[in-house]
């Protein structure tokens, strides 16, 4: 098999690892009975390596990387057996996330394919499966995608060859969204709702199919002042969560919320489910930073909020499809309607803003410099935020695997540069979940924000059934 050009926002996230932060994407699975590592390989090779990236190694040179084959692929370097180390009065649960945190600050080989699985064949009364994935190979859309096909009546990726001008125009894809149209895109963001996206695309894409110069000029205008905010946008308030992380990763995870509480009470309020987990995200933060001693009134914090950028049905491709929006959020407001209305207010703003097509076109451009200077640029990212934070929809239904039932799930996504947080929100099976790493030196037990996310819903849902009906809090 020839090489393969890797794109040139895939080469930005290669080239991304750090002394304290590396780009991998960690999840864990815990399945229920337990599966052998027997199954877990064969499962592996007959599903997962139909995707040719998880057979390729990426391979630097003079104008990025390109994919290469690994002729010398070894299934057992990647699918591993791993015993739980269990401390004294340690519980299975904390000894899998100090786990997950060595894992996630442990490298994966450079010369062999950027992946591994780790079956902890006992675990609770079943087994967990920990998988680490470079950010390189896909986002968190994409590899929801791989998820879905490696489950038990898992589809395989289409095999259908694509023309080898199409091959190369994917590895230019911001360049295509301009200049070309894109009959039929649909664009759904990570919590955003993504219709001010959707139109902006669609528009940059069809410039013949603009009303007239009032409008292009109106468009000219929002790409200008988006660039502005970019450009300006102050550092971003000074926090405990915010400094120089240490490289030592902590990680957490809560019981999952009822999905169907979380929307009544969002249908309640007028606002989205993202909102509501948002507000609630805001008020754990908030609480947690209270209880260090921090002065939370009146401050605000930036999460950069992934928004993806692909038709969901392209997701089989991999590679990273997604912009960055800063999205404030109030920790300093006490009351969880106040809170959640902010929050809604902070969504609207971003509708119709070409900010995340614009750090899109940042991460694009990055890729193509020496590192020095990419690090430079995505520093920039890192002062204007305290976290990175993604809202990623699994399925509404268990999976099997191997047979067993897949309880729970849950992933971590990684932060670049100096920022110190990522927190994860992930729906599945019928509820939804939060997950938080966070670096030892800013954050130690991360468990603590974690366990306040619960009480923060139900505060909201008690002063929700207490409003009069049809009362409106802004």
């Amino acid at each position: 098999m020839t090489a393969e050009r890797m794109s040139r926002v895939d080469t930005a996230w290669l080239r991304m690892d750090n002394d304290v932060n590396l780009m991998m994407i960690v999840g864990v699975w815990l399945l229920a009975p337990a599966i052998t590592l027997d199954a877990l390989r064969e499962r592996v090779a007959d599903k997962l390596l139909k995707y040719d990236r998880f057979r390729q190694k990426a391979v630097a040179d003079a104008m990025g990387a390109v994919w290469e084959e690994d002729t010398g692929f070894d299934l057992a370097r990647h699918v591993l057996p791993m015993t739980l180390d269990i401390a004294p009065g340690e519980t299975e649960r904390h000894a899998l996330q100090r786990l997950c945190g060595q894992l996630a600050t442990t490298p994966l080989d450079p010369s062999r394919p950027l992946w591994q699985f780790h079956l902890i064949e006992t675990y609770e009364g079943g087994s967990a499966l920990v998988a680490r994935v470079h950010h390189c190979i896909g986002d968190g859309i994409a590899l929801i995608s791989v998820m879905m096909s490696i489950t038990d009546g898992g589809s395989d990726p289409p095999t259908r060859r694509r023309r080898e001008k199409e091959a190369a125009e994917d590895g230019d894809w911001l360049t295509r969204a301009v200049l070309e149209p894109m009959t039929g895109l649909t664009v759904k963001a990570i919590g955003l709702t993504g219709e001010g996206v959707a139109k902006s695309l669609d528009m940059l894409a069809n410039p013949q199919g603009l009303t007239g110069s009032v409008e292009m000029a109106r468009m000219g205008v929002q790409v200008l002042s988006d660039v502005a905010a970019l450009a300006l946008m102050p550092d971003d308030s000074p926090t405990q969560l915010k400094g120089k992380p240490a490289g030592h990763k902590v990680v957490a995870w809560g019981e999952p919320l009822p999905l169907d509480e979380v929307k009544a009470v969002g249908k309640a309020l007028g606002c989205s489910v993202n909102d509501v987990l948002l507000a609630c995200a805001a008020g754990a933060i908030g609480r947690w930073l209270q209880a260090q001693g921090g002065n939370t009134t009146g401050q605000e914090i930036r999460a950069m909020v992934p928004v993806n950028l692909r038709p969901l049905d392209q997701a089989w491709k991999l590679g990273n499809r997604f912009g960055l929006a800063p999205l404030v959020l109030p920790i300093g407001i006490a009351n969880p309607i106040q809170r959640v209305y902010a929050v809604r207010r902070r969504m609207n703003e971003l509708k119709g803003s070409y900010q995340p097509l614009l750090a899109f076109g940042v991460l694009a451009l990055s890729g193509l410099f020496i590192k020095p200077v990419q690090d430079a640029v995505l520093g920039l990212f890192a002062k204007k935020a305290t976290a990175v934070m993604t809202n990623v929809p699994g399925p509404a239904t268990p999976l099997k695997f191997c047979g067993a039932t897949l309880r729970q799930t849950m992933f971590w996504v990684p932060a670049s540069g100096d920022i110190g947080v990522g927190v994860s929100i992930l729906s599945y099976g019928g509820g939804v979940q939060f997950g938080l790493i966070t670096d030892q030196h800013l954050c130690p037990e991360p468990q603590q924000i974690i366990d306040r996310f619960e009480p923060e819903f139900e505060a909201l849902t008690m002063m929700t059934l207490m409003l009069p009906w049809g009362a409106d809090a802004t």
